[in-house]
């Protein structure tokens, strides 16, 4: 099937949204699935909001996803690659009067009220419009079919000539749509099902042109979640903007793995999967017709599944990207091997890399937050302050090798009071951490040290 093409055609007028990123990727697992060619094409003719920032966040938003495209602007934003450009439509104005003079030269284009307009075929009537309050001319047409690759047979009535090129002598969305997809030999147009109702004008005008639309798949639309409220997440909406999890350093593959997952499914209950796979099992009459939900948990815990498998170099590699670029960042990254004994103690208790600040801040300074809630429960609990001055009392005699001796040394001293592990645990924790969560409380004793944990057990014992 090397004669799919397909295209994704973003504007740069704003942040690379969550939506624009789910029509991106099932157009390029269409082509790779099949060995089609998957275009980058940009749709920058609207001069008051286009910006190179937002183009610049096209380019690097897709290769961040790991969406390679065979033909469009080069990523660096230099030249082109393909024998189909330009790929910006703002350089293709030359295109676009060609294939106007084409309509005209057909008798299927007019000039009205300084506007060109597409003529539709058929007998003509006029009726009064009761919406827009005035008599408008209808033509006499079947509908147009549709037969949707995900929707189905649909059939949209188009009964009215419309504008193509307003009479500032731009042309409209529709127009120059069809010409690009005409002119770049398109084969499969996959975008979102809010674009279906244009679709009515897009054949008229493929027709007019005498050329054969192509297939056509509407992907479902992707709804807030029902916390967010209701309706089609939208910008403003969290976790809608795919800069967000670049910038709290989640892995690429666990949020392609999760778009893929928003309408469409591999036919099975898997949820994890690799690209290889998801390139492998994708295919259109496998996108369902009905909306998709976000769910920013079931990202998150994709995102956390992933990181748990990822090599230990891996993730220490992570770690330091991200402590890089953090305030007070580059004191974690002193000395190399204590830094990559925390993150393997960490690695496998956090969801996202931007965990790891609050998750790991006591290993890396002595002067670290105590969470007033925990401290006060804790410390209503049994007898904490004698536990503490008996903890203190027995550091000396530790052996603080492994995990299982900081074990073995707490049991020890627990069993000589008639005591359980337990009943040292939380004081202990509280008092190392300022916190009740974390690695096991021995690897905390063990990688701390026995005098970083003794000055902190003597702190919280005079805090009183």
């Amino acid at each position: 099937m090397s004669q799919v093409r397909v295209r994704f055609a973003p504007s740069p007028t704003g942040f690379f949204h969550i939506g624009s990123a789910r029509t991106a990727l099932f157009n390029w697992l269409y082509a790779r699935h099949t060995g089609g060619t998957f275009i980058l094409r940009i749709e920058d003719t609207d001069q008051a909001r286009n910006s190179e920032e937002f183009l610049r966040l096209i380019y690097d938003s897709l290769t961040w996803l790991g969406m390679d495209w065979d033909e469009g602007p080069n990523p660096n934003g230099v030249g082109e690659r393909g024998a189909f450009g330009p790929y910006r439509q703002s350089q293709r104005a030359h295109i676009y009067k060609e294939y106007l003079q084409k309509l005209l030269a057909a008798g299927r284009a007019y000039e009205k009220d300084g506007a060109i307009w597409f003529k539709m075929l058929g007998e003509r009537y006029k009726v009064f419009d009761d919406h827009r309050k005035k008599e408008v001319e209808k033509v006499k047409c079947d509908p147009v079919v549709i037969d949707d690759q995900i929707r189905g047979r649909v059939e949209r009535q188009e009964d009215e000539d419309f504008v193509i090129f307003r009479s500032d002598g731009n042309p409209v969305f529709h127009f120059v749509n069809v010409v690009d997809d005409i002119t770049m030999q398109v084969s499969h147009i996959i975008r979102g099902e809010d674009h279906l109702s244009n679709t009515s004008k897009h054949v008229r005008l493929y027709e007019g042109f005498g050329v054969t639309p192509p297939v056509f798949a509407h992907i479902p639309l992707i709804l807030k979640s029902p916390e967010m409220g209701q309706g089609k997440m939208s910008k403003r909406d969290k976790g809608a903007l795919i800069e967000e999890y670049q910038q709290r350093h989640f892995l690429p593959e666990a949020l392609v793995n999760y778009l893929a997952l928003l309408g469409w499914n591999p036919g099975d209950d898997r949820e994890k999967m690799t690209v290889a796979e998801i390139v492998q099992l994708f295919d259109l009459p496998a996108v369902n017709q009905s909306n998709a939900k976000f769910d920013g948990k079931k990202l998150a815990y994709l995102n956390m599944v992933y990181l748990l498998e990822q090599p230990t170099e891996k993730f220490v590699a992570l770690a330091k990207d991200y402590f890089a670029k953090i305030p007070a960042g580059a004191a974690a990254l002193a000395n190399e091997a204590y830094f990559r004994e925390i993150m393997t103690l960490a690695q496998p208790k956090i969801k996202s890399v931007d965990e790891l600040g609050a998750y790991t801040g006591y290993f890396f300074s002595d002067d670290f937050p105590v969470d007033a809630k925990v401290k006060d429960k804790v410390m209503a609990k049994g007898d904490p302050k004698t536990r503490l001055t008996e903890l203190i009392a027995a550091l000396s005699a530790m052996d603080f090798s492994t995990d299982a001796t900081v074990e073995a040394g707490i049991k020890t001293l627990a069993e000589g009071k008639g005591l359980g592990f337990g009943d040292y645990q939380a004081v202990a924790r509280l008092a190392v951490t300022g916190t009740n969560a974390g690695p096991s409380i021995t690897a905390i004793f063990r990688v701390l040290g026995k005098d970083r944990v003794a000055s902190r057990l003597q702190k919280l014992l005079a805090s009183g």
